[in-house]
């Protein structure tokens, strides 16, 4: 297996790079000094930035395994993928149903650099990895659709990548186009940052990143109900990460600033 998309561009170590910040924060090696001096600029401003890291990773793994249990669905197309870190997507997908077919997409080389480890899946499933911007969801659906039967359900997953994307510069359409593509019994997994617990915090988080030409946009639960218009929401809603049907045991940690979800497409 290889991955698809177009040449792989260079790799600029000038400029911080979101995927490289956030590798940082859950502890991974895949960064560079310009990535760590803003991590350490957001946990100077919110302690709570790697807890949250990590609050999202464990919002997607539950998410996945839900609607791989439950829901039957068997094939996944994450957006905007991240650098790797275990248990990924598929590990856990496959976890479930052997059979799953998982189609990473990103557009950042050092993302592309891991794909052999992200396509070591199950011998009975796909894992393969997709080249692309996440802006640009036609080019995404095309590629993927070569891997994927968009005819039959397929779990959607934007974990951490909207509040990258303005509203101005086609957020909705973003997600509008991928969601019109998917067949019935489909699902939106979407996580995306807030102020509505820690406005202050996340005001000067906002600055920082700006300051290193990152866009970051925090949305209100109002404003992500607007991703999911027309969708049936799963229960408990758009929470708080952590309260997202926490495991077992789990549940009453301190709120992140990130607000997650799960829609059914009927």
């Amino acid at each position: 297996m290889t991955a698809t998309g177009p040449g792989v561009p260079r790799i600029d170590t000038s400029r911080p790079h979101p995927a490289r910040v956030y590798d940082w924060f859950l502890g991974g090696k895949d960064n560079y000094p310009v990535d760590e001096q803003l991590g350490r600029q957001i946990m100077a401003i919110e302690p709570a930035a790697a807890r949250a890291a990590r609050a999202n990773r464990g919002f997607m793994r539950r998410a996945t395994r839900l609607l791989a249990e439950e829901s039957g669905i068997r094939q996944f197309l994450d957006i905007g993928t991240g650098i790797p870190t275990e248990p990924n997507l598929h590990q856990v997908a496959q976890g479930v149903a052997p059979d799953a077919r998982v189609v990473y997409v990103d557009n950042d080389p050092i993302v592309l650099a891991h794909a052999g480890a992200l396509l070591r899946g199950t011998p009975e499933g796909v894992t393969e990895y997709v080249q692309a911007d996440a802006r640009e969801p036609r080019s995404i659906l095309e590629q993927a659709g070569r891997i994927l039967d968009f005819d039959r359900p397929v779990a959607l997953s934007l974990i951490a990548l909207l509040h990258f994307v303005a509203d101005e510069d086609g957020a909705h359409d973003l997600v509008d186009t991928l969601v019109e593509a998917l067949a019935p019994g489909s699902c939106l997994v979407l996580s995306a940052m807030t102020a509505d617990f820690e406005p202050e915090n996340v005001r000067r988080s906002i600055e920082a990143y700006t300051a290193g030409g990152v866009t970051l946009v925090a949305r209100s639960q109002a404003e992500m109900a607007g991703f999911f218009k027309g969708l049936e929401l799963v229960e408990p809603g758009i929470v708080c990460v952590v309260d997202w049907r926490p495991e077992a045991g789990g549940g009453g940690e301190e709120p992140v600033a990130l607000y997650g979800g799960v829609g059914v497409k009927a």
